[in-house]
């Protein structure tokens, strides 16, 4: 006689480890919450399917934030309504995987409507599983895009309203108007009955994933008890009664079955193959970087001025002269909103290895262009670290914190000399490297061409650039070396 032996699925952690010294099989979720039944049916999918070691799931904030503490597999957090961007880049990264996006109606419906709108249109391969409660959850029962017409919510408390809020959103119907998303489905778990609809939906939504077909979305209309203030037994009764006449279950979209398989290939390109897919069918071949300069693992620079100043030009050429020299680049900029007059900064890595992440937090080299900009990032250069300030308009730079050089250089009088105060980042560009070195002036050049398509502006900045390397050169190198 052979007997089923029930066990929980191995796509679910052995015990929920959240707070040392808590009981370990309890779970964040209120009671009644129907996202513990949800849980459970992707788990036994993932489990059932074969699926567990290839699967990345991505959870943003909400009340599923703590996911990871429960599946045994891949997760990542992101922001608000940010997972299918994320996921995005995950799953063209990793084209085997099978890409999961778990999110709530206050996050997709919200927030995150440009996101999972435009990951649909591409067709991304995705399985999203959207749960929708007709109301915020984790953040106290506000009301959601989704919340019924007359729903009384934290911030509706007399009702929503048509003419002040407008109708609820239908995710299914909207999605499956675009013309890439494979598979479109609304399921619930008021029932048993609609429970096994949602299992064989979840299960399907996953072989799409394993047959890489396309983007797949599942919405499960799910019961919420606490905000609702509905009591657990009556919730599946309110979710027939309240939610089907608005979110009618059933198919919106299924082409799975006529879709091609699409797997992505992934290559890998090193620096300079990058570089050289930039060049133009003219162009020499991407010069070999020194074994000087590639000794030198990691640069973190940080360039910063007012708007106006070319601050974010002086990053990209930095990180052309940097692809040129053969190294690993990011460039970030970061600016704030008025065109001219306001901060800018950028930042720029360069490593002669994969480069993790673009933010420059503890700095290498520092080009300031303006007092402000001096005495926000000097604390956070590191020692050994170099910075290069304008002192025409920095007349008394701020002690130098320990192990930090610091060089001042009279920038916009070396500019006006060729008549074009504008060149004053190149300028600064020239001095930083007379001092540390970092390109070659061929490199430099073949930047400057590159970022100035024009040849009167390649040659004016290149003019600029000399004048900082020679100010450098003549009036602080030449007194520093015995």
């Amino acid at each position: 006689m052979s007997s089923d032996i029930l066990k929980k699925p191995s796509a679910f952690q052995d015990v929920f480890v959240r707070k040392p010294g808590a009981d370990q099989q309890t779970t964040h979720y209120c009671a009644g919450c129907g996202h513990g039944v949800v849980h459970k049916l992707i788990a036994e999918a993932i489990s059932d399917l074969g699926l567990q070691d290839r699967v990345i799931m991505v959870a943003p904030v909400g009340c599923s934030v703590f996911l990871y503490y429960y599946f045994d597999v891949a997760a990542v957090s992101v922001p608000h309504g940010r997972a299918p961007a994320a996921l995005t880049g995950i799953s063209r990264a990793h084209p085997d995987a099978i890409s999961i996006s778990y999110q709530g109606d206050g996050d997709l419906a919200a927030i995150g409507t440009s996101e999972i709108i435009h990951a649909a249109n591409r067709g991304e391969m995705m399985a999203v599983f959207f749960v929708n409660n007709a109301v915020y959850g984790m953040t106290g029962g506000q009301m959601a895009p989704t919340t019924l017409v007359d729903m009384k919510t934290a911030t509706s408390p007399q009702g929503r309203s048509v003419e002040n809020d407008g109708y609820p959103i239908r995710v299914c119907e909207m999605i499956s108007t675009l013309e890439a998303p494979v598979y479109i489905e609304r399921v619930a778990v008021d029932s048993p009955k609609a429970t096994m609809a949602a299992r064989r939906a979840i299960r399907k939504a996953l072989q799409i994933q394993a047959d890489h077909k396309g983007f797949a979305l599942v919405e499960i209309l799910s019961p919420c008890p606490t905000n609702w203030r509905v009591d657990p037994a009556k919730t599946g009764e309110w979710i027939r009664e309240k939610m089907y006449p608005v979110f009618p279950l059933g198919v919106f979209k299924d082409t799975a079955d006529k879709a091609p398989s699409r797997i992505r290939k992934r290559r890998q390109l090193s620096a300079e193959e990058l570089y050289t897919l930039m060049e133009t069918e003219d162009s020499e071949e991407t010069a070999a970087p020194s074994a000087a300069r590639r000794s030198r693992p990691l640069v973190r620079c940080k360039l910063a001025g007012f708007g106006g100043q070319g601050v974010l030009l002086l990053g990209v050429l930095v990180a052309q002269a940097g692809m040129a020299e053969g190294y690993h680049v990011s460039w970030l900029p970061s600016y704030g909103p008025e065109m001219r007059g306001g901060t800018a900064n950028s930042s720029v890595v360069l490593s002669s290895e994969r480069i993790g992440s673009p933010v420059v937090n503890a700095i290498d080299a520092l080009i300031a262009l303006n007092g402000p900009s001096l005495e926000r990032f000097l604390p956070s250069v590191q020692s050994g670290g170099a910075v290069v300030y304008n002192s025409s308009v920095i007349s008394q730079a701020p002690q130098v914190p320990d192990g930090v050089r610091m060089f001042g250089v009279p920038a916009l009088e070396l500019a006006d000399k060729i008549g074009e105060p504008r060149a004053v980042n190149t300028v600064m560009l020239g001095a930083y490297n007379a001092l540390e070195e970092v390109f070659s002036e061929e490199n430099v050049v073949k930047a400057m061409q590159r970022t100035f398509p024009k040849k009167a502006l390649a040659d004016v900045n290149w003019k600029a650039y000399m004048l900082g390397a020679d100010f450098v050169r003549q009036h602080i190198l030449a007194h520093t070396i015995k």
